[in-house]
Formats: C-alpha cells, structure tokens, sequence
C-alpha cells in the first residue's frame, strides 16, 4: 500500500519527470528511516508501550525507539487500515503523512553516494570510499570514511554506519566539485 500510494501520488504530481528519478525520490520516501520517522510523528511507540505487558521496562522502552520497530509497527497500522477501509480511505493519509518528506526528496538531496556516481560516470570517472577510522565499542561504532576520486580525497564524512559516514563524504564530494543538484519542478 505504501509504496503503491507514493509511486501513484509522485506520478500524478510531477508527470514529466523522469521515471528513474521518480524511483529514487519514492525509495527515499518509503525507507525505513522515512518511514520511523513518520511513526515517530504519529506516537506510534506510545501506543507500543500501552499494549505490551509483559515486556521489561528497560528493554520495552529501548524497543519503542527502535527504527526497524517504529517503521514496522507504522507499515503494520497502514495494512490494517487498508484490510478495514480500502485502499480509497488509505493512500489519502499514507500521502499527507509522507508529504514532507515527498518535499524534501524533490528538493533535496537524498542520495548522494548514487548521485555522485552518475556524475562522476557522465565524465569516465569512479569514486571509491575508505574507511579511515572505526571508534568505539560494537554496540556505538562511529565511522570514518573518505571519497577518493583519481587517487584523490575529496570528501571526508562521519556517522554512526559504515554508509552513513560514505553518505556524508559524497555530499563533500559532490559540494567539493561543484556538482549542481537539480530538483523536479512542480
């Protein structure tokens, strides 16, 4: 339903774009983290919390905050208004929920590992990413990682994944070579 109510929602709004961007901007809307995030607005882990009984406090409270959890438990609420309602009643909803974050895919950039790629292989070139450094215990890593194009450093990010931190060197990379993005227009 989800991903069926944001193809059909991009379609219908941004008709002459191309259908390769509009499966990036849906892939992002529709992502886990998008999804935790649209949970996390609608208090989903507070109603976790109300129905779970047997569960340790601690370890119930850590599960409420999950991200694999919230966007589970927020996929599981939109199949079960479609079981009840149908889809004409859902895919309304499951679109204001997202519409930010619709927004924000038009607009901004929201892969950047891929969109550094395609530019970089418009002029014959690759980029490779390092890890240049790995922190902390198993449970609280925070990485380190560069973008090397031609042998050369151009971007350095960090995060708290190996591809978080690789997210954040190619956005350097892509600011660091002045590569334009360039966002739908309504």
């Amino acid at each position: 339903m989800l991903e069926l109510a944001i193809a059909r929602a991009l379609y219908d709004r941004y008709p002459e774009a191309s259908e390769g961007r509009l499966a990036k901007i849906r892939a992002h809307v529709v992502s886990r983290h998008s999804c935790a995030g649209v949970a996390k607005e609608l208090d989903l882990g507070r109603y976790l919390l109300a129905l779970a009984q047997d569960v340790p406090d601690a370890e119930l409270e850590r599960i409420s905050r999950s991200r694999n959890v919230l966007a589970a438990l927020l996929e599981a609420a939109i199949a079960a208004v479609y079981l009840e309602y149908g889809f004409e009643v859902v895919e309304p909803a499951i679109v204001d929920a997202f519409d930010e974050r619709i927004e924000f895919a038009r607009t901004g950039r929201v892969d950047h590992k891929t969109e550094l790629q395609e530019a970089l292989a418009r002029s014959g070139n690759q980029v490779q990413y390092t890890v240049l450094e790995i922190e902390g215990p198993s449970h609280d890593r925070r990485f380190v990682c560069a973008a090397v194009i031609a042998g050369a450093q151009v971007g350095l990010g960090k995060g708290t994944t190996k591809k978080a931190a690789e997210q954040e060197a190619a956005l350097q990379a892509l600011e660091a070579l002045g590569i334009a993005h360039d966002p739908i227009r309504p």
